[in-house]
C-alpha cells in the first residue's frame, strides 16, 4: 500500500471515530445533566476526548507524509509518533480533571435522578464502542498506525467504563444508595492508566524500541538463504516512522569470494528487503577465512564457556601479529560486562595465544 492510500484510510477511520464519538459525547452529556450523574458526564467527557485525539491523528499523517528536506533526509514520519504523545497528555488532563470532579461528588454527594432514557443510551453506548474498537483497531494492525490502534483499545475499553457506569445505576436504582462519585473515579483512574499506558508507548517509539524478535529472526533467516551468505548478524532497523526504516546488517562471506561475488550478494540483500519490507538497507561484510575452522572453532568454546554469552561471529585474525578480533552476543542481563571482556580476552590468550579484542553487542537471550 502506498503513502498516499495509507493516509486516505487512516484519515477515513478517524472520520468514523470522530462522528461516533461526537454524537455519544452529546447524548451522554445531555443525559448526565439531566440526571445529575457525573459518571455519565465523565463518561462523555471521555468521548470528546476520543473525538479530539482522532482530529490529532488525521493532522499528524498529514504533517508525516511531507517530503524529505535538507535537515530531514528521511522524510517527516516520526511526527506520527509527536500525535500520540499529543494524544497521551490530552487523555491524562481528562484524567485528572476528571477525577478532581469525582472526589468532589465523594465528598458532597447527591441522589441521582435516572431515567429509562439513561439507561438506553449508556447500553447504545456499550454497543457503538464495542463496533467502534473492532473496526478501527483492525484498521489501525491493517495500516501500520500506532494511533489507530491505541484509538481501537481505548474504545474497547471506554466500552467497559460504560457497563461500569450501568452498575452504578443498577445500584442506585435497587439499593437506593449513590456510588456515583466512586465510579466516576474508579473511571478517571482507567483514564489516567491507559493515558500512561499511551505515553509510554509513544515515547518508546521516539526513542527507539527494539524490533520485534519474531521479525529479526525471519528476515536473518531469509537473509542466509541467499547463495553465499554464510551467517546474518547485528540486524538493526531504525525507525523514522510507520512507513520508512533503515535496516543495517552484517553478513559473513567465504573469504575467498571475489569482489564481484561480494556485490553481487550485497545486491541481493538490498533488493529483498527493498521489495518485501521497504526497507533501505547497508550491509556490512564479515569475510570468513576457511583455514581458520578450527581456531574459530576453540575460541567459540572458550567464550561460550562463560554464562550470558549468546555466540561469536565476524572473526578476523592476524597471524604477523598473533591477534584476532570478533564479536561476541552478551545478554543484557550480564551484571559487569567489562569483568566478563577481561577474562574472556585472558582465556583465549592462556589457550591459543591470541591477543583478542572482542566487541560485546548486547542481546536479550530470546
Amino acid at each position: 500500500m502506498d503513502v498516499l492510500e495509507r493516509e486516505r484510510q487512516i484519515t477515513k477511520t478517524s472520520a468514523i471515530g470522530i462522528g461516533a464519538n461526537v454524537l455519544l459525547a452529546g447524548f451522554k452529556a445531555l443525559v448526565g445533566l439531566i440526571s445529575g450523574s457525573i459518571a455519565v458526564v465523565l463518561d462523555a467527557v471521555n468521548n470528546l476526548t476520543d473525538a479530539m485525539s482522532s482530529v490529532i491523528t488525521i493532522a499528524g499523517v498529514k504533517l508525516a507524509r511531507q517530503k524529505p528536506d535538507m535537515d530531514h533526509p528521511y522524510g517527516h514520519g516520526r511526527i506520527e509518533y509527536f500525535s500520540a504523545i499529543l494524544i497521551s497528555f490530552i487523555i491524562l488532563a481528562a484524567g485528572v480533571m476528571s477525577l478532581v470532579e469525582s472526589v468532589k461528588k465523594i465528598i458532597t454527594p447527591e441522589m441521582p435522578d435516572y431515567s429509562i432514557a439513561t439507561i438506553v443510551v449508556v447500553v447504545a453506548a456499550v454497543a457503538v464502542k464495542l463496533l467502534l474498537g473492532n473496526y478501527v483497531s483492525k484498521k489501525g494492525a491493517e495500516l501500520n498506525s500506532d494511533a489507530l490502534s491505541n484509538s481501537g483499545a481505548d474504545a474497547k475499553f471506554d466500552a467497559l467504563i460504560s457497563v461500569a457506569t450501568l452498575i452504578g445505576i443498577g445500584v442506585t436504582l435497587i439499593f437506593k444508595i449513590t456510588v456515583d462519585g466512586w465510579l466516576g473515579a474508579a473511571i478517571a483512574l482507567f483514564i489516567i492508566k491507559a493515558g500512561i499506558g499511551m505515553l509510554m508507548e509513544s515515547l518508546g517509539d521516539v526513542m527507539g524500541k527494539r524490533a520485534d524478535s519474531e521479525i529479526t529472526k525471519q528476515i536473518k533467516q531469509e537473509i542466509k538463504e541467499i547463495p553465499g551468505v554464510l551467517g546474518a548478524f547485528d540486524l538493526i532497523l531504525h525507525n523514522y516512522g510507520p512507513s520508512k526504516a533503515i535496516c543495517s546488517v552484517h553478513v559473513e562471506v567465504s573469504g575467498e569470494d571475489s569482489a564481484v561475488d561480494v556485490h553481487r550478494i550485497t545486491m541481493a540483500i538490498q533488493k529483498l528487503m527493498r521489495e518485501k519490507y521497504k526497507f533501505l538497507t547497508t550491509v556490512g561484510i564479515y569475510a570468513v577465512d576457511p583455514k581458520k575452522a578450527e581456531e574459530r572453532k576453540k575460541i567459540h568454546e572458550i567464550v561460550m564457556s562463560n554464562p550470558g554469552m549468546l555466540g561469536t561471529h565476524g572473526y578476523f585474525f592476524d597471524d604477523e601479529k598473533k591477534t584476532v578480533s570478533f564479536d561476541a552476543g552478551i545478554d543484557f542481563t550480564v551484571n559487569d560486562p567489562e569483568a566478563l571482556k577481561k577474562k574472556v580476552v585472558a582465556d583465549i590468550r592462556k589457550e591459543t595465544g591470541y591477543t583478542a579484542s572482542v566487541n560485546f553487542d548486547a542481546y536479550f537471550s530470546d
